[in-house]
């Protein structure tokens, strides 16, 4: 039995999945908030922690860190110190020197780091690495990904105080905010990195006087010379837009919705002659859905992200159990934070594109 730590009231939406799973259960949480450590505590009915390293010391096996972002790889080396697997909310780091610490961590302790980029569990974007898997688009070589979400609310904390995101987040140019717009797709691209960075923003525009961009637009060049287009934008006024991609190949292109009644679409050429005709995604379901996705259990249905919050946790407790690799690997997680840290120096200089260390060699 895998027994689980957690770190961090955001951490609270992976309790379902470890509950549901016969072979794990979350023991303890902790949270610097003595109120929100012990509210948690006494619904799951487990011991309430304030200091992280306090809970290291007790009888667990495994720490999922969901606190904020510049938390999160000080956090990881003293639970992989400590003996423990990680799970780790995205980010990976926010510096680069940290992303070098973590990939030697981990590297050195024989225990699994799990990035949990939930979004690639989005039930669409695991059909979509199917439909490429099995050649339906034929070669891909673009992708766009997009996350449009206003967080200017939660720059403040109630209270009236600064939080952590008007400095990790808001007050950082370029795409500070990657991943979600960049794992599926580096997942649909297989085998490939990013070898390439170059990004601009708009600067200030809705909150003059800060130093973040409303919008910044960040080009990937990967190793294979395919392309990818990233829009980050937390503070325009608009309708959200959280999880926009788009894919590019030679027999066949994929678009999700852009809200106000559009839908996730494709054009598949299939031997088809004449033009080419939006149909629906649904269309090809039965024929490409992983089948863990096509006949999801109940407990599925209430989770978060299409039932995606369940299978990250199967994922990460099959992983500890040494069942199989990390399906999101420590190399997986640095190197599509990197893009972040990559893309504020590459705005700070004008566009300049920006190698990516090779943090595999």
């Amino acid at each position: 039995m895998l027994k689980v730590g957690i770190v961090g009231a955001r951490g609270m939406s992976t309790v379902m999945g470890f509950g549901e799973n016969p072979d794990s259960e979350v023991t303890a949480v902790c949270d610097l908030d003595e109120g929100v450590s012990r509210s948690l505590a006494d619904r799951l009915g487990v011991r309430p922690y304030r200091v992280f390293e306090d809970m290291l010391g007790a009888d667990i096996d495994a720490v999922v860190i969901a606190t904020p972002m510049q938390c999160h790889v000080p956090q990881a080396l003293k639970a992989l110190e400590a003996g423990k697997h990680v799970m780790s909310e995205v980010t990976a780091g926010v510096t680069v020197d940290e992303l070098w610490w973590l990939k030697e961590a981990v590297e050195g302790s024989g225990r699994v780091y799990f990035f949990a980029e939930n979004y690639c569990y989005i039930p669409e974007n695991q059909m979509v690495r199917s439909m490429v898997a099995q050649g339906a688009f034929g070669e891909v070589y673009y992708a766009e990904g997009e996350y449009l979400h206003d967080i200017r609310s939660l720059a403040k904390y109630p209270d009236g105080r600064d939080s952590w995101r008007r400095h990790w987040q808001l007050e950082r140019r370029g795409n500070f905010y990657p991943t979600h717009s960049l794992g599926p797709i580096m997942q649909w691209f297989g085998d490939d990195r990013v070898a390439e960075v170059s990004c601009f923003g708009t600067g200030p525009v809705m909150i003059p006087g800060r130093r973040g961009d409303d919008t910044s637009v960040t080009v990937c060049r990967t190793a294979k010379g395919r392309l990818i287009r990233l829009r980050l934008d937390c503070v325009s006024d608009r309708p959200h837009n959280m999880a926009y991609y788009s894919l590019q190949g030679t027999e066949g292109a994929y678009e999700s919705e852009r809200g106000f009644g559009d839908a996730k679409k494709v054009w598949i050429r299939d031997g088809r002659e004449g033009g080419a005709f939006w149909e629906p995604l649904d269309k090809y379901r039965d024929r490409f859905m992983p089948e863990r996705y096509l006949r999801p259990e109940e407990r599925h249905a209430k989770a978060g992200h299409g039932g995606g919050d369940f299978y990250i946790v199967d994922d990460f407790v099959d992983a500890c159990l040494g069942r199989s690799r990390p399906a999101i690997d420590v190399y997986d997680g640095i190197e599509w934070t990197c893009v972040a840290l990559l893309s504020q120096a590459s705005a700070e200089a004008g566009g300049k594109a920006m190698a990516m260390p090779d943090f595999r060699g």
